[in-house]
């Protein structure tokens, strides 16, 4: 492609409304608006990215040259700015969605199972309040959480222990879409809206956490406004249709592999089962690969290899040489960014940097006269000077790789 094809619009400053660095290089690099919307570059990046991800075989994305994360469904990019947060083991990679995370819960000692024990507990509406008025720890009282189905309208009674959070993602993978149950509907099945219980209640689906049959004498509601139970047991004062893991892991909890310690990140989703989503993946690059100056997209995730461009001279058209070299890439299959623009020799140099392209070739009239041009790769400090005619007497897009190489 020429660059006045694609109308890139660079900017030399970054966008007030810039969430990260990598975002910021895009929008000054001209692949995005402020709005956050591709344009026609950013639309050519995305293309080849799709690209990469059609072809047959292992699919170059899921070895992007990035830090990624995959539960084998779905692949992870960590940045502060994501939309999901991730769980994830460094020792042995398990990851998952932080609703999703499986972890090695633990239970305390076994007890002795004591007898019920009605106690006044007023204003306690809370796991927290509770557990400060009967001094006793979060971990030794039932957390209850009531939903309704949405397909059939069953009133669904959840229990989990007070020092955990209910993962309703978890919830709704094993009973169905669901919504919080309303107020009548909580007082229609037998509880109480904040002292509520499993025990005895009607035409309820009860569902609970695997840890609760291992933890005894917990205090529940007694289904009376201002009473709690000490001493509740499962199976002997209430039994439940699904036992099942239903809590949200946290950073610091143990990798249900491997016992080591679970880190929490937000993360972008770049690939799930129905699909890539490609504009996440541009933005994960530009986040991986940039420096002070513009972004440094490798090959062959970057949408073109190189950045030709000339420098007008008074004795030499460097055009006409620049477009020789130009038609020779493009008919070995090197993808190339040509800039054509009648531009200062500086401008475009800060406008190559900023795109990225993995290197950047330059057609000047002091190097053709020695028959020369100039080479940098866009990681590099340093330039080269290479003979006008290996480039245009390049056979295939490999021999050109090999040059980069031996530079």
């Amino acid at each position: 492609m020429k660059y006045r094809d694609l109308n890139i619009q660079t900017q030399r400053e970054a966008p007030n409304n810039a969430r990260t660095e990598g975002f910021a290089f895009l929008v000054r690099a001209g692949y995005l608006t402020r709005e956050n919307v591709p344009t026609q570059l950013g639309d050519w990046a995305i293309k080849h990215l799709r690209a990469l991800a059609s072809q047959p075989g292992d699919s170059h994305l899921t070895q992007l040259s990035m830090p990624t994360m995959s539960n084998g469904t779905e692949i992870f990019y960590p940045i502060p700015s994501g939309s999901v947060e991730v769980a994830h083991c460094a020792v042995c990679k398990y990851t998952d969605r932080l609703e999703l995370a499986l972890f090695r819960k633990t239970s305390f000692p076994q007890e002795e199972q004591l007898p019920l024990e009605k106690v006044l507990t007023p204003d306690c509406h809370t796991i927290e309040a509770l557990a400060s008025f009967l001094q006793v720890p979060k971990e030794k009282t039932a957390k209850a959480l009531m939903y309704t189905r949405l397909r059939d309208n069953q009133f669904i009674f959840v229990v989990i222990r007070g020092d955990m959070q209910l993962s309703e993602a978890k919830l709704r993978q094993h009973v169905g879409e669901v919504r919080p149950a309303s107020a009548e509907e909580i007082e229609r099945s037998g509880a109480a809206p904040g002292y509520a219980s499993p025990i005895s209640m009607k035409e309820t689906l009860i569902v609970v956490d695997d840890l609760i049959p291992a933890s005894q004498n917990l205090v529940a509601g007694a289904n009376e406004t201002g009473y709690h139970l000490k001493n509740t047991n499962y199976g002997r004062d209430y039994s439940a249709e699904m036992v099942v893991d239903l809590v949200q892991a946290k950073a610091g909890d143990l990798c249900i592999n491997c016992d080591n310690p679970l880190a929490v990140s937000p993360a972008l989703i770049l690939a799930t089962r129905s699909g890539y989503d490609f504009e996440n993946m541009l933005l994960a690059l530009a986040e991986t690969h940039h420096d002070a100056k513009g972004l440094t997209l490798p090959h062959p995730d970057a949408p073109f290899d190189v950045y030709l461009m000339q420098v007008p001279g008074k004795e030499l058209d460097t055009l006409a040489k620049a477009d020789e070299i130009y038609t020779r890439f493009r008919n070995v299959g090197i993808s190339v960014l040509f800039d054509d623009r009648e531009e200062r020799a500086g401008v475009k140099f800060n406008d190559a940097d900023l795109i990225g392209c993995p290197v950047r070739v330059t057609i000047g009239e002091k190097g053709l006269k020695e028959g020369m041009v100039e080479l940098k790769a866009r990681k590099e400090k340093d330039n080269h000077l290479i003979s006008f005619t290996s480039l245009t007497n390049l056979n295939h897009s490999g021999e050109f790789w090999d040059l980069i190489k031996d530079l």
